[in-house]
């Protein structure tokens, strides 16, 4: 009887250790995620399978209140309902398709799950998905290491599961002997700041122009490009563009920096390039953070604003020749843009963060470790801009 107790608890609190490793913010322990789908298929009924889907998930997300806390100034309660409500997708989806008896579907079964975690709607708040260890564990296999990952966690939830067990050791011991950081573009550079909540916020044209003198200062001799963090250029008006034209009049250089663009309905979240000579918008956010920035009941209740969400739109974009893939901040934490990206081919990736709220978390951490394995993974150049 007391076994019978001990049984779900220990399948609990590795779930929680499994999470916690995991999502702590290096790229390296990202593969302890695999451990899941195990853990899961293990459970001896529903109630328990739920259990251990939110252990793992909130244990993987375990800064956000802390987070919310910080960008809202308030208490933590907000973050906490926060964290509850979004860990619902991933319980209810894996409670729902746990298989009541063990057999030849379970592995179709978390199959399905984790397909519908990778994908909207319910990838919208896909986090801490265990695809994403494909990186570390198959560097340079691109599409084929994914789908590898993809068996090998169906694997895993099924009587083979020691053998696939085995196998991700090894593969996991090999990646980590033998590691190395995604390639650096030499044309491209990305500059970190420490400007705290007053990027985006300080849109004054002193801010504007130390921006400008810190990437003069910054810019190394081959530097083409340089990026800055999402929000860095706060709301771009022909006024903002103008003056960074005057700053990087007489130089070669293109900026491209995070802003954001007002339109009747709220506001996109975007990149924009700036030159000498011209500027373009390059990027609109296809998924904002759901809750502080995209708020589609707004629409339902007859109400404007919040930013807007362009899902599966504008996948690449151009630079100088060269066609990068972009992702802003929350979308490095899901499955699907990263991989909508990567169907058209491009030269480069782009990640970029207004990070100053998550002081204190493995937020920033997990948000490099996973464009770092993805990069890994499709074998491509990764340049990266946060502010914190």
């Amino acid at each position: 009887m007391r076994l019978d107790r001990l049984y779900p608890l220990g399948i609990l609190l590795a779930s929680v250790l499994v999470g916690t490793i995991g999502w702590s913010g290096y790229a390296l322990t990202l593969p302890a995620a695999v451990a899941f789908p195990s853990l899961w298929s293990l459970a001896k009924n529903r109630w328990t399978a739920a259990c251990v889907s939110a252990a793992y998930f909130l244990a993987a997300s375990r800064g956000l209140p802390q987070g919310v806390a910080a960008f809202y100034q308030s208490d933590i309660w907000p973050g906490l309902i926060l964290w509850l409500v979004a860990s619902s997708g991933f319980v209810i989806i894996h409670a729902v398709l746990w298989p009541p008896r063990p057999g030849n579907w379970t592995a179709l079964r978390y199959g399905t799950a984790m397909a519908l975690m990778a994908l909207p709607p319910f990838g919208i708040v896909g986090w801490a998905h265990p695809l994403t260890a494909a990186g570390i564990l198959f560097p340079e296999w691109g599409w084929a290491g994914l789908g590898a990952q993809a068996a090998g966690l169906a694997l895993m939830t099924t009587r083979y599961r020691p053998a696939a067990a085995i196998a991700f050791s090894g593969l996991w011991l090999w990646s980590a002997a033998f590691w190395t950081e995604p390639e650096i573009v030499r044309q491209w550079q990305g500059v970190d700041l420490q400007l705290g909540d007053s990027l985006g916020r300080d849109n004054s044209l002193a801010r504007h122009r130390d921006l400008a003198a810190t990437l003069r200062r910054e810019r190394r001799p081959e530097t083409l490009a340089m990026l800055l963090p999402e929000s860095a250029l706060g709301f771009w008006t022909p006024s903002v563009d103008r003056l960074w034209r005057q700053q990087l009049a007489g130089s070669n250089l293109s900026v491209v920096a995070g802003a954001a663009v007002v339109n009747p309905d709220g506001y996109d979240n975007v990149l924009v390039r700036v030159s000498k000579n011209d500027s373009e918008i390059l990027y609109r956010e296809r998924m904002p953070v759901p809750g502080s920035m995209w708020q589609p009941w707004r629409a339902l209740l007859g109400k404007d604003g919040g930013a807007q969400a362009h899902f599966f739109a504008n996948p690449v974009a151009t630079v100088n020749g060269t066609r990068i893939a972009p992702l802003i901040c929350y979308e490095q934490l899901i499955v699907w843009p990263i991989l909508q990206s990567m169907l058209e081919r491009p030269d480069l990736l782009v990640a970029v963060g207004n990070d100053w709220w998550t002081s204190a978390t493995a937020i920033v951490g997990i948000q490099r470790a996973s464009a770092k394995a993805w990069a890994r993974l499709f074998d491509k150049p990764l340049v990266m801009s946060f502010n914190t």
